[in-house]
């Protein structure tokens, strides 16, 4: 009986309060306490829906929430690099390394259905997963996010590009065979 009087369970059973479980201690009845009057919000506001989310009105935004530079398109480029190219590859053709070891096959961004999609589901496509995809929400940041959306319409237009979208004098050089 000695021996069993300091087996005791305090550290299991001590009151504590779970958020929106009912409280008999508070005169609401809540356990979660409403914030206070004019608090705000700091680190995680995020006001701008259509940057945060890639839509508007619950449906996927055509246009970017900021300009695209070529500073973004450089990061756009590293940020695929690293998170995107395992498995969709450089190219954007889905025959990445991880592909390659066995992995599913993602679809090739350059299909007329992902070309043609807004950028704001290739967002959301990241953002929230897809299929096999799992989400990359933790992994990058919204800024990057838009950044590699741009980037994968640079591959889309340098694996479809016809002659007719090179400029007139940068096609006089390659009819002529060279480059300056």
């Amino acid at each position: 009986m000695v021996l069993l009087a300091g087996c005791r369970r305090d550290m299991q059973d001590q009151p504590k309060y779970i958020p929106l479980r009912p409280s008999t201690f508070f005169a609401d009845g809540r356990s979660e306490r409403p914030l206070v009057e004019g608090t705000v919000a700091r680190g995680h506001l995020e006001a701008d829906t259509t940057f945060y989310t890639g839509k508007i009105d619950g449906k996927p935004v055509e246009e970017f929430p900021f300009a695209i530079t070529r500073a973004v398109l450089n990061r756009g480029q590293q940020r695929y690099n690293i998170y995107c190219s395992p498995c969709h590859d450089r190219l954007g053709n889905g025959l990445g390394m991880v592909v390659r070891r066995g992995y599913r096959q993602p679809p090739t961004f350059h299909i007329d259905r992902l070309r043609k999609a807004p950028a704001g589901y290739i967002y959301d496509v990241i953002t929230e997963g897809f299929g096999a995809m799992s989400d990359y929400a933790a992994q990058i940041e919204p800024a990057d996010r838009w950044a590699i959306v741009a980037y994968v319409r640079v591959l889309q237009l340098s694996q479809n590009a016809s002659v007719n979208d090179v400029p007139p004098a940068i096609r006089a050089q390659l009819a002529a065979g060279g480059t300056k």
